[in-house]
């Protein structure tokens, strides 16, 4: 009899990443017939998508509801048990899986990032919540110290979107900009990558993505304007309302990536597009170390021209084998779900 599978995350808000780990997951769970439940904020279009059942996260009656009937509770992927987004938003989802327990449901936390926590009685709670769950894996070894620190049974796996896969790259003399808005994103970062952008790339198709429209559209126009203001001749073209597989398949087009999110470094390296990180985040700090990709700073105090010899001279294939040798261990997870 196949099981009743609930998936919490920051889901149906269109976000890159999340979009495609909830992607990611369906195919998997689909393979063994589960039932499968999305909490999202948009239930109506993640059902749609992905041929599945979906309620809206904050309906806390039918979130309860549905959990109170399922076999398992999924949490993640993503870096939901934090509170620098807010701390309304991490008890929320220690509140679904306290509820998956309290109904003595098998949690999973799913490829997570874990922290910061600043707060103390959400640590507390968190700590209390995670060391009851079936299995607890996360994606970067920061997560795993903290939470063998906290005495918490916990794996390191890779991002599961290394397992997804992509077509060939075929690239057609454009480099990507990827951005989104962020608190310590400065002017200076914008200008000083803007000025190298038309110094290094005048002949080049400037490709500027929005992977959240709601986040990143108002500064990808930002930054367009700021390239023209520039050098009023280069090509730009800002590629925003895309759903993530039109994503994905325009980024196979690419020469070169610069770009902050985690997910659309991931993908580049897949392709072998030679790739800067934007270090708004450990979690882009990590790949790019792992990747042995340059790695700018947000208070742009780098030498640009530097960084960007570094970028043309990266091996293509060299990206592509890195990624490759990142596989997500399904074992544990199958035997939960099936």
């Amino acid at each position: 009899m196949s099981k009743k599978v609930v998936i919490s995350g920051y889901y149906g808000a269109d976000n890159f990443g999340d979009e495609c780990i909830l992607e990611t997951l369906v195919q998997r769970l689909k393979k063994f017939d589960a039932e499968i439940t999305v909490l999202s904020t948009n239930p109506a279009k993640t059902a749609k998508i992905h041929q599945i059942n979906s309620v809206k996260s904050f309906d806390i009656k039918k979130v309860v509801n549905v959990i109170s009937k399922s076999d398992v509770l999924i949490s993640g992927g993503g870096s939901l048990l934090q509170d620098a987004t807010s701390l309304k938003s991490l008890f929320y989802y220690l509140f679904i899986i306290f509820t998956a327990q309290f109904y003595k449901k098998d949690v999973i936390i799913f490829a997570q990032g874990i922290g910061p926590i600043s707060n103390k009685i959400g640590e507390f709670f968190t700590k209390i919540l995670l060391k009851k769950c079936r299995w607890v894996s996360v994606r970067d070894d920061k997560s795993l110290f903290l939470l063998r620190g906290w005495g918490v049974k916990t794996e390191l796996v890779c991002d599961p979107l290394f397992d997804l896969e992509i077509s060939g790259s075929h690239p057609e003399n454009r480099v990507g900009i990827q951005l989104r808005k962020f608190k310590t994103l400065s002017g200076k970062l914008l200008i000083t990558l803007a000025n190298r952008v038309a110094i290094d790339f005048p002949d080049k198709e400037i490709e500027i993505y929005s992977f959240q429209d709601s986040n990143d559209l108002e500064i990808c126009k930002h930054f367009e304007s700021l390239l023209l203001s520039v050098n009023p001749n280069i090509k730009t073209n800002v590629i925003f309302n895309k759903t993530p597989k039109e994503m994905i398949k325009l980024m196979a087009s690419l020469d070169y990536l610069i770009a902050m999110r985690f997910h659309a470094v991931l993908i580049a390296l897949k392709y072998g597009i030679k790739t800067i990180a934007i270090n708004y985040d450990y979690k882009v700090e990590n790949i790019a170390n792992e990747a042995k990709i340059p790695l700018l700073s947000m208070n742009a105090t780098e030498d640009y021209g530097y960084m960007f010899n570094r970028l043309k001279n990266l091996d293509n294939r060299a990206l592509i084998d890195y990624s490759n040798n990142k596989k997500f261990n399904w074992e544990v997870f199958d035997l939960l779900v099936k």
